[in-house]
This record gives C-alpha cells, sequence and structure tokens, in this order.
C-alpha cells in the first residue's frame, strides 16, 4: 500500500494555460514533424474536479521512441519504462520548478492506450453528467481516503469503468 496524500482540487481555467507551457517547451526539445502532445487526464476536462497535476501524452511514429527518448533526456526527463501499462512509457523530471506539475507518456501511434486516454476525455468533455458524477466520486475517494491513494484509486475504479463502458473502451 502506497501512502500518498491525496489531493483533490476542483476544477482551475488555469490548467490549459499549464498545458500550454509544457507542451511549448516539449515542442522546442522535440521539434519533429508531426509529434503531436495531447492534455489528457482530468485536467484537462473543463469543470472536472481534478489532482493538480497536468497529464501529457506525446503520439509519435512508433520507430522514433529511441530518438525521442534521448531528446527527453538532454530536456531533464528520465525513462521510467510502461508502469505496468503496455503502449505507454512514462518519463519523470527535475528541475522544472517553473512548470506545473505533470506526468508525461509517449505513446506510439499504434497504441491503444492514447486511444483510451482520449476516448475518456473526449466522453468527458462531452457529457456533464458523467463528468459530474466523476467529480463527486474523486472528491469522496479523496475525503475518504486522504492519505492512501491505493484506496483513492479503488474507490473511483467502477465509476471509470462504467463510463469505460459507455463510451465504448469496455464490453460487458
Amino acid at each position: 500500500m502506497q501512502k500518498k496524500k491525496v489531493i483533490v482540487l476542483p476544477y482551475d481555467p488555469n490548467w490549459p494555460n499549464e498545458f500550454e507551457k509544457i507542451k511549448s517547451e516539449l515542442a522546442a526539445a522535440l521539434p519533429l514533424p508531426n509529434l503531436r502532445i495531447e492534455h489528457v487526464g482530468s485536467t484537462s476536462v473543463p469543470g472536472l474536479a481534478a489532482k493538480p497535476v497536468i497529464d501529457l501524452d506525446l503520439i509519435i511514429e512508433d520507430d522514433l521512441f529511441r530518438e525521442i527518448k534521448q531528446r527527453l533526456l538532454a530536456a531533464g526527463y528520465t525513462h521510467e519504462g510502461d508502469l505496468g501499462i503496455p503502449g505507454r512509457e512514462a518519463f519523470k523530471y527535475s528541475g522544472k520548478p517553473h512548470l506545473m506539475k505533470h506526468h508525461l507518456y509517449v505513446c506510439g501511434k499504434s497504441s491503444q492506450e492514447w486511444q483510451r486516454h482520449l476516448a475518456f476525455r473526449d466522453w468527458l468533455k462531452n457529457h456533464a453528467d458523467d463528468r459530474d458524477w466523476y467529480a463527486r466520486t474523486k472528491l469522496e475517494a479523496a475525503s475518504l481516503y486522504p492519505e492512501d491513494i491505493d484506496a483513492y484509486i479503488l474507490y473511483k475504479t467502477p465509476c471509470i469503468f462504467t463510463i469505460y463502458q459507455k463510451c465504448g473502451l469496455l464490453t460487458k
């Protein structure tokens, strides 16, 4: 069990601006054609309560991972592996106090993981009832388990899976 403070905040309209700052820095470090940088996760959904962490997916040509990894290393990021999620390579960073805390993931174009991120994000953007239900669930989970990230995640999992079913990511 991981003991980690769980903080969920009401939606902050500045989160998209913070994403743009991170995106600009990444785009400068990765001047490649057709590089796609997507704001995913709860901070990308207007009106959704979230942990104050920007999630980003870099969508790349599948054969460019080695080059991207080297460029990210030069830009202050360290590869952490897939962290148990195939099709998504995680990177951590240090020395970026000018940027909001963020999680950076690199996904190949053929990866289903980035498609899952986008489908979930877009569903919540277009379905206010599910967005609000998910927000309430997250706030309840954070209130019940303020020091236990694993219990927080477990509490909100049924809500997530129900929304996955609605947007076609899972079949019953």
